[in-house]
């Protein structure tokens, strides 16, 4: 058995979702001897440059840091060769050259958003709230070839509620995600590299989860309500839900929808209504029902819920929903 203190663990990762395992792996006395990390990058309006999520709690906790712009540059290789790394730990990083994940003797794992093989690609959590599913989980597994196919060494189930969004999902899986981390470096260093080929064979639906663009996002009207309900929550708050509004000289003004709900129920009501009180709520006839609009983003303007959308918004009555491209 490796002792925790000295087995030397590289960590790769960039966002919010990658500091809590890193946290974790810190107050659970494992030897991180170095973490990788996307190279600043300018962001926002201002084009300031910013430090990622990870750099900054590495940074704060002493850690040494490497922000490589070519993962195959002879000068990162050597670098991180003199790192020694026992085991190599990726969690929301870039795809990695089998040169870099090859390298450790104990291999390369990396923490995925899903069950797999359900839900290989980029955007898991967001797909398996938008298709409505009931549950999800974290997977680690060993790197190999293929992204997300290699073999699975420990998994962990969380349930999501009707009222999740993918921010919301995204939480809960980054605390549990965090736990399956540690565990599996416990694992690894007290069992040995034990891991179990993806079967395939065995799912009924094979889900993916691919990138999302901005055309992903935009609604279609003529959905059933519940589909047009999932597809919201399953993109807030990020890269969230569009439409666009008509207004009665036939401009159009887009909006995004952080947060809705759905009445289910039969009418005969032309799709794309709008029906409002002019004070409290707007609701969107579609197909067996309505959507409710409950926080909204209108294009230039800060996101609220909708009744200060309606309070400060005179013309409502005005206004049509795109429902056709």
């Amino acid at each position: 058995m490796v002792d925790k203190k000295s087995l030397r663990i590289v960590y790769m990762g960039t966002p919010d979702f990658a500091v809590e395992p890193l946290k974790a792996l810190i107050n659970n006395d494992y030897n991180i001897v170095g973490v990788i990390t996307n190279y600043n990058k300018p962001s926002g309006r201002g084009q300031r440059i910013k430090e990622s999520a990870v750099k900054v709690f590495a940074s704060e906790n002493n850690l040494k840091v490497l922000q490589p712009q070519n993962l195959k540059a002879p000068e990162f290789l050597e670098e991180l060769k003199t790192l020694n790394a026992d085991l190599q730990i990726i969690v929301a990083f870039r795809m990695l050259p089998e040169v870099v994940w090859n390298m450790p003797h104990l291999g390369t794992f990396n923490l995925h958003g899903s069950l797999l093989p359900q839900y290989r690609g980029a955007a898991p959590i967001n797909w398996a709230v938008i298709n409505g599913d009931k549950e999800t989980g974290t997977t680690t597994f060993f790197l190999e070839h293929k992204i997300d196919t290699g073999n699975i060494i420990m998994q962990n189930k969380i349930e999501i509620l009707d009222n999740d969004t993918a921010g919301t999902v995204h939480d809960k899986l980054m605390y549990s995600g965090a736990n399956l981390v540690v565990e599996t470096v416990d694992r690894i260093i007290s069992e040995g590299v034990i891991s179990t080929p993806q079967n395939i064979n065995n799912v009924i639906e094979l889900k993916s989860a691919p990138k999302i663009f901005k055309e992903d996002c935009k609604i279609n009207w003529d959905d059933d309500c519940k589909i047009i309900y999932n597809k919201i929550r399953g993109l807030s708050p990020y890269p969230t839900a569009w439409s666009e509004f008509i207004y009665e000289n036939e401009k159009e003004i887009s909006f995004k929808i952080f947060e809705s709900e759905f009445e289910e129920s039969i009418h005969e009501i032309k799709i794309g209504t709008i029906i409002t009180d002019n004070k409290t709520y707007i609701k969107v006839a579609v197909k067996n029902g309505y959507v409710l609009i409950k926080e909204i983003q209108i294009a230039g303007k800060k996101r609220m819920n909708i009744g200060d959308f309606l309070r400060g918004y005179q013309n409502i009555d005005k206004l049509t929903i795109k429902y056709k491209n």
